[in-house]
């Protein structure tokens, strides 16, 4: 009994282990069965299906083109900064805490923050090219407090570093890079940074593996554009725009400077203006740049380029009388001087010197209305100058077959005619230029990253409206004007300056009548008389108070010309209080190279403006600092700017531009 009982447990645990067995195999063999189907039959669609998942598709911005004045001074440069995203759905607070959290370091405010967290998507941005200085400081809140969903991305930020200086002719670029006003705008498209794309290799919750290598991706460099302004004239001319809104609290106000040899705009500026790095802080009227698209009544300063058509046209002469009394009927028009004075008999010079409102209607009725158009023309008025910036205005001029007596009169005195400002710059330049009339430009050139010249404006004469003759004689009158007549208060001691006051009625904003009690005074000038460097026009739109150009307008020239012959070592043609005239004195070429300052926060940085590679480097390296040069020539843009420090050992990024 008992070994039939051995015999059948041990049949039970062999049938037991043969059952194992059998399960064992079936299930090896299904478990080969799967790979081999996941390995070898579907091992190219599983594989793609793989790399679609960790691998993702990733865009790198490359700065913006510079933009420099003509000595290469920066205007506006691009860094690359941080942008700030997030993914709501892998966020591991409530959006509440979030943006409380978030609030201190973006430029939105906490509830907007916590609307966009709020959000049924998997992607929201929350900030664009962030302070470097607030991104760092986010950066480590998200590292200590392990915030999930969040992510910084590289992008090109565009920055001014002299603010709103010339603001309206630089313009400003939006997001995405893209060029929205001025010069940023009509050169978006040659230097307009490019889009970089690549591919990296990112874990189940998109996030890069390999995040430092976005960092060793240089973006190309773009072409930069080399402008004609000059920024010791544009410092000058802001800042007599600045004394204008200060003194008259107009509504508005324009300059500019112009070299008449060539065309080329030293400085643009407008009133009232805004900063180009906060452009959201703007508004139209402070977008607006007043130099280029404003139209308006030139008023008297109309009146040397009317009294040029009729001495070039031969229809009036230097010596020619007319007595003046004050007041001229025409139709039924009664037309006054200014005072409601006569000065009985006076010459061309006279008229234009006191502005003689009856003497100047009397030549544009001799001349009449067809002359006097086709001579506004030929200055260039009724049309664009074509200058290569957006929004220019063309004008109005008289249909010459339609002219009533009263039209060529008032036309005469700058009435009834509608002008730019860069038009009338235009215009004075060729009477400043023996009567050679150069297009207005304020881009000199393109260059390359290489330094070559992608694209050069070479000065282009448009036309010839009067000669030689008659612009040297109405300069003279212009002259005098400055020393004895009515536009003495933009007299430079030691300097012959031509000039014209003008105040002229203000157009309604219908543009169908005159505004009540509104003016706009203006004043234009060039010089020195015996070689023209300069012309400025100085426009000031609804003054408070005093709104005579004289007054308004004819002063600030004084001030900035002052300024810019002593800047620009121009020699004095006459004797100063006194004064024998003597040769200004070249200014002695000497760099200080500052020494070196270390302090508990690092290293002082002096400003490398202007210097050299060399000489950065030599400096550089004497202070345990690393140098990171790009481009070649002299030191336009630094990075830590000056007047900040820098720790024992880190990096100084220079760029450099012939």
């Amino acid at each position: 009994m008992l070994l039939d009982k051995d015999a059948k447990q041990y049949k039970n645990i062999r049938r037991r282990i043969t059952v194992c067995v059998i399960f064992l195999l079936g299930f090896c063999g299904l478990v080969s069965g799967r790979l081999f189907w996941l390995q070898i039959v579907k091992s190219a669609d599983l594989a793609q299906r793989a790399d679609n998942q960790t691998e993702e598709d990733r865009k790198l911005q490359s700065p913006r083109g510079t933009i420099v004045d003509r000595d290469g001074t920066v205007l506006a440069i691009s860094e690359m900064a941080k942008s700030l995203y997030a993914d709501p759905t892998m966020m591991d607070r409530t959006p509440a805490e979030m943006a409380h959290i978030l609030a201190p370091y973006l430029r939105i405010k906490e509830d907007i923050i916590k609307e966009r967290l709020g959000r049924d998507t998997a992607f929201v941005w929350l900030d664009r090219t962030m302070d470097h200085e607030k991104y760092e400081a986010l950066e480590e809140v998200i590292k200590k407090d392990k915030l999930k969903g969040l992510r910084f991305v590289d992008e090109s930020r565009r920055f001014y570093p002299n603010g709103p200086m010339a603001a309206q002719l630089l313009g400003f670029v939006g997001e995405n890079d893209k060029g929205l006003d001025g010069v940023e705008m009509v050169f978006d498209k040659e230097i307009r940074g490019n889009i970089q794309k690549f591919r990296l290799t990112t874990d189940r919750n998109n996030v890069p593996i390999f995040d430092s290598a976005l960092e060793k991706i240089l973006p190309d460099k773009e072409r930069s554009v080399r402008l004609t302004i000059d920024s010791t004239i544009q410092y000058e001319a802001e800042k007599g725009l600045d004394g204008i809104m200060e003194r008259s609290h107009p509504e508005g106000a324009a300059i500019i400077i112009m070299n008449p040899k060539t065309g080329e705009i030293l400085a643009m500026a407008s009133r009232p203006t805004f900063d180009p790095n906060e452009y959201s802080k703007g508004s139209p009227e402070k977008f607006k740049n007043r130099a280029v698209v404003n139209l308006y009544e030139p008023g008297s300063t109309f009146k040397p380029i009317m009294a040029a058509a009729a001495i070039d046209s031969g229809k009036w002469d230097l010596n020619r009388v007319y007595h003046d009394v004050g007041y001229i009927h025409i139709d039924d028009r009664t037309i006054y001087n200014w005072d409601d004075q006569g000065l009985g008999n006076v010459t061309l010079k006279d008229i234009l010197k006191f502005s003689i409102n009856t003497g100047m209607s009397e030549i544009g009725l001799t001349t009449g209305g067809k002359i006097l158009t086709e001579y506004a023309e030929r200055f260039g008025f009724g049309k664009p100058t074509g200058i290569d910036l957006p929004g220019e205005g063309a004008g109005i001029l008289f249909n010459p077959s339609t002219m009533s007596k009263v039209d060529e009169a008032i036309m005469a005195i700058g009435q009834g005619v509608a002008v730019t400002p860069l038009q009338m710059v235009q215009a004075f330049g060729a009477m400043a230029n023996g009567g050679h009339m150069m297009k207005p430009f304020v881009v000199k050139e393109i260059d390359n990253p290489d330094g070559s010249v992608y694209q050069k404006t070479e000065p282009q004469e448009v036309g010839q409206p009067v000669t030689k003759e008659t612009s040297q004689a109405i300069s003279k009158i212009m002259a005098e004007e400055i020393s004895s007549g009515g536009g003495q208060n933009a007299q430079i001691d030691g300097y012959q300056f031509c000039g014209k006051t003008g105040t002229a009625q203000r157009l309604n904003k219908e543009g169908t009548g005159y505004a009540e009690g509104q003016y706009i005074g203006s004043f234009v000038g060039f010089g020195p008389l015996e070689d023209p460097q300069y012309v400025v026009l100085i426009v000031v739109d609804n003054p408070n108070g005093v709104y005579y150009g004289a007054q308004v307008a004819a002063p600030v020239f004084k001030e900035i010309m002052t300024e810019i012959v002593r800047i620009k070592g121009i020699r004095p043609s006459q004797p100063i209080e006194g004064k024998p005239v003597r040769a200004a004195a070249e200014p002695e070429k000497h760099r200080d190279i500052p020494a070196i300052q270390h302090s508990d926060d690092g290293v002082f940085i002096p400003s490398f403006m202007g210097w050299d590679s060399r000489e950065v480097n030599d400096w550089l390296n004497q202070a345990g600092l690393g140098f990171v040069p790009n481009g070649t020539g002299q030191a336009v843009y630094q990075d830590p700017k000056a007047g900040s420090y820098a720790l024992p050992g880190s990096d100084v990024t220079v760029t450099f531009m012939r």
